[in-house]
């Protein structure tokens, strides 16, 4: 990914540190990248960063103190705004449904062409044609690979409802809270706190409160035409599900977010066209392609890319953990939708279960640090193996040296100009 050519790029990053010595030490260098032929100063902007990092850490705080901050409200906003994504995709899709369209596979081809044809091309752009080449090569098959787990979460949870009733799918799809944290735990080297651990079970409380409101209402969709293949099937998606989050928060944590949108949508094409091919040609064929189903493939298309562009910000300033658990107030907002679009009726419990969830999520973040999750333990102390991108502990800390920085220089100057008098 490193580019050592002398030209600034626009995801360069102007990096000045004061060393102990008092040293002074300028970088110009691509996010998540290191200049191996000035390794000293290389070396030295890392110590100014990891010291930033551990100032920024070592901020005596409350238990409180990080639902004060920005970051927080952001992550807690964006959350919301990717759980009503989620849902406006569902509604398309019942929508489409109730249009006698079923295309599971098809109508998600769209939002992989979107993304290949916005951030295909600014990779392009930012890397030329040589160096993307080689980052192809390269690096390749990790994108494919998250392509691959990315398409077919969302075949397999399409396919489970199908078969299996809602209350029996959205259940099993806790399972990908599950796989992210376990797979962060066992490979990433995650250690949830205590208080993370409670406030995803109350996350998952609540959102029980919502489907026992549904068991309760008779809106769970009935027997199922055959509930243990469609459970197997949802047990499968939340799988996949849980594997593409966790390892895109490791992608995009390393490569700039361009770059990991870019190949997930050139390989998605390919395996969702052709997934598409085999699976939904018949329905391709007779299907009922009018004026409003062509508007819902065009809405789901939005929404989804909408969806897929927000998501790694949230995996950066936050994690794969949080952001399944800002997902499950999506039932609560399904609920609103369809208050106005298939005449639903909001259920007393409804409000208590979307409280739940919230408050959930206000305990994961307590008694943490002030940098919340965007500090990745994989990264290395300095956050040196990662990308100094939006959201990043390492962006932070940079600010941080930089402040540091201009301070020292005006208490320089000051003394200077004392001296001088």
């Amino acid at each position: 990914m490193a580019d050592h050519s002398p030209q600034k790029s626009g995801n360069d990053v102007d990096i000045t540190a004061v060393s102990d010595g008092d040293r002074r030490a300028s970088l110009n260098r691509e996010y998540g990248t290191t200049n191996t032929s000035d390794s000293e100063a290389v070396a030295t902007d890392n110590e100014a960063v990891s010291h930033a990092l551990q100032e920024l850490e070592g901020t005596k705080i409350r238990w409180y103190s990080y639902l004060k901050t920005r970051d927080f409200w952001i992550v807690l906003f964006i959350g919301q705004i990717l759980a009503l994504a989620i849902t406006s995709t569902n509604t398309f899709s019942s929508l489409l449904v109730e249009n006698n369209t079923s295309i599971p596979a098809f109508q998600s081809f769209f939002n992989y062409v979107l993304l290949t044809v916005v951030y295909l091309s600014y990779t392009i752009y930012q890397y030329g044609p040589r160096k993307f080449g080689g980052i192809l090569l390269r690096d390749g098959w990790k994108y494919f690979i998250l392509s691959f787990l990315d398409v077919e979460g969302n075949y397999f949870t399409v396919l489970a409802y199908n078969y299996t009733n809602i209350l029996s799918a959205q259940l099993i799809n806790f399972w990908a809270i599950v796989v992210v944290v376990v797979i962060s735990f066992l490979l990433l080297r995650v250690r949830y706190k205590i208080f993370q651990i409670l406030g995803i079970l109350i996350c998952v409380g609540g959102t029980g409160v919502l489907l026992a409101s549904d068991h309760i209402q008779g809106t769970n969709g009935g027997p199922g035409a055959n509930l243990l293949k469609g459970d197997l099937f949802a047990l499968l998606g939340a799988t996949f599900y849980g594997l593409t989050n966790t390892f895109e928060e490791w992608l995009v944590s390393k490569r700039p977010t361009y770059e990991v949108l870019a190949f997930l949508g050139l390989f998605g094409i390919f395996i969702n066209g052709t997934q598409a091919a085999i699976f939904d040609r018949h329905s391709l064929e007779t299907g009922n392609f009018t004026g409003p189903v062509i508007g819902y493939i065009v809405g789901y298309t939005l929404v989804l890319f909408l969806f897929y562009s927000i998501v790694p910000f949230l995996l950066r300033i936050a994690s794969a953990a949080f952001f399944n658990i800002s997902l499950l107030t999506g039932n609560f907002w399904g609920t609103v939708i369809g208050v106005r679009v298939f005449g639903y009726k909001i259920h007393f419990l409804y409000p208590i279960a979307f409280v739940l969830i919230i408050v959930g999520q206000l305990t994961y973040f307590l008694a943490g640090s002030m940098l919340g999750d965007s500090k990745k333990p994989w990264l290395g102390a300095a956050q040196e193996d990662g990308v100094a991108g939006l959201g990043t502990a390492k962006l932070k800390a940079i600010n941080e040296a930089r402040r540091r920085a201009q301070l020292a220089d005006e208490v320089n100057q000051n003394q200077t100009a004392t001296e001088q008098v």
